[in-house]
């Protein structure tokens, strides 16, 4: 029944009536100030400043490179695919596309995650979303530059915009991110990029913070320890090695007479001299007559063990970021199921994370591409999928699937799983039906899986132990 014209629908009436219901009364109470975000209590980690100290972090600790080159191998191996959203052909040809899409970008998938997982150091990494016209692969233009010639509008990429190149955020009244403000080499002019435009990944979400929170944030206290630990030591052991330098002045030469200026003029070069003694190719001295230069022993050892307390802070660096499994073994200690427990919970942060990137992707990136790509029959938009981090065991694996009775060779999405876990290419119906066909009269007589098929549908020769097709 169509609504007269002037006659109110329900919603406005709603909508008059329970007006406060429909807006927002407070703020999510971010500490900022103009574009800028304050919620971190140390001045030193806030950004832009931050951007450094977590880079140096990254790129200069051996225990934190290799934690985040771990994570990033994990997620990589993981692998990505496109569920569709129906059934119908019209599905299954929006799926193939979404799939196209991200194999046509200017740089490769893997790569693209690659940027994104640099939200672990920084914690959030904003990209831009850039489109093309599909026009084939001998397009000069990069607009329309494509391996695919349908005309479509595809992805051109994800480009990052660099977290060190961030100079602020544009917020609206009620606090939410607008745009992001970008301040880059070589021009170093201010743009300005509107968060319709572009991704936001973050690690953490509180208080709608924008910059979410680097997961070297709690090793920062142990980092900044350690790398303070390893410089005295390093210091100690040259003194050790070269010896303590002492000049000693003639009897006649009073170089504490501050009133001469000879007197202080020689003091400042003996003290130049002995802070810059070296032991290397070069090392030599010239000294003038009267003076006396030796190289006198620290003695005795020192009172700390500063290798216990490097590993000590090592291990809470990696404790921090569920990741201290790569520590295991290092001191000759640990046993298999605990490192399994702690392999299991590195995983499952990391499918957090990439279930996380999965879900920006899936809710403003996807939709945004069929806004500009109609398909016939679709009935709704497909999905991106990330894949396990941790597969399970083969072995318990094929025990779970016989003790339950499941015949993979029946079952074409249960195939296509195991398949994936193995690292094979997903079968089609016809292929399955080729491949591991059961006679009927042998499907009639056979309720469960006997002793002697495996659960793909095989039968193992006792006396050869090969594998046959059944």
């Amino acid at each position: 029944m169509e609504q007269d014209k002037g006659e109110l629908s329900q919603s406005d009436i709603a909508i008059a009536k329970y007006g406060a219901e429909f807006s927002e009364l407070g703020v999510s109470g971010l500490n900022r100030l103009g574009g800028g975000v304050y919620e971190e209590f140390l001045t030193q980690l806030l950004y832009p400043r931050a951007a450094a100290i977590y880079k140096e972090m990254a790129d200069n600790d051996p225990t934190i490179g290799a934690i985040l080159y771990m994570m990033e191998q994990l997620i990589k191996k993981a692998g990505w695919t496109v569920k569709p959203g129906g059934d119908s052909a019209g599905d299954i040809a929006a799926s193939d596309f979404l799939k196209e899409c991200m194999d046509d970008m200017r740089m490769s998938w893997d790569n693209t995650i690659s940027e994104i997982l640099s939200m672990f150091t920084y914690g959030f990494s904003f990209h831009e979303v850039v489109f093309k016209v599909r026009k084939g692969p001998d397009q000069s233009n990069p607009k329309f530059r494509s391996k695919h010639t349908d005309g479509r509008i595809g992805w051109a990429g994800f480009p990052v915009r660099s977290q060190s190149s961030m100079s602020g955020w544009d917020f609206d009244e009620q606090g939410y991110v607008k745009a992001f403000e970008q301040s880059a080499p070589p021009n170093w002019g201010k743009t300005l990029i509107p968060l319709s435009k572009g991704l936001l990944f973050r690690t953490k979400v509180s208080r709608d913070n924008p910059e979410g929170r680097s997961l070297l944030r709690n090793a920062y206290r142990p980092w900044y320890f350690k790398k303070r630990i390893e410089e005295i030591e390093g210091i100690g052991i040259e003194r050790d090695l070269a010896g303590l330098p002492m000049l000693t002045a003639p009897p006649d030469v009073n170089i504490w007479d501050a009133t001469d200026i000879d007197a202080s003029r020689l003091r400042a070069k003996a003290e130049t001299l002995v802070r810059n003694v070296r032991r290397d190719r070069t090392e030599g001295l010239l000294l003038p007559n009267g003076w006396e230069f030796k190289l006198a022993t620290t003695g005795g050892s020192r009172q700390f063990d500063t290798n216990a307390i490097v590993n000590r802070y090592d291990n809470r660096i990696a404790i921090t970021m569920l990741a201290d499994i790569v520590m295991m073994g290092g001191d000759k200690v640990g046993s298999f199921a605990l490192g399994e427990v702690k392999k299991s919970l590195l995983a499952a942060s990391l499918e957090a994370h990439i279930q996380n990137i999965a879900d920006i992707l899936n809710t403003y990136a996807v939709p945004k591409l069929f806004k500009f790509n109609y398909f016939p029959g679709m009935t709704d938009i497909p999905k991106i999928v990330p894949g396990e981090v941790e597969t399970p065991d083969i072995k318990e694996l094929a025990f779970l699937l016989k003790s339950a009775g499941l015949r993979p060779a029946n079952d074409l999405p249960l195939m296509n799983l195991l398949r994936r876990l193995v690292s094979l290419e997903p079968l089609t119906k016809e292929e399955l039906d080729e491949w591991y066909a059961v006679p009927i009269e042998e499907e009639n007589n056979t309720d469960t899986l006997s002793s002697d098929v495996d659960p793909v549908g095989h039968s193992m020769d006792d006396n050869s132990q090969n594998y046959v097709d059944k």
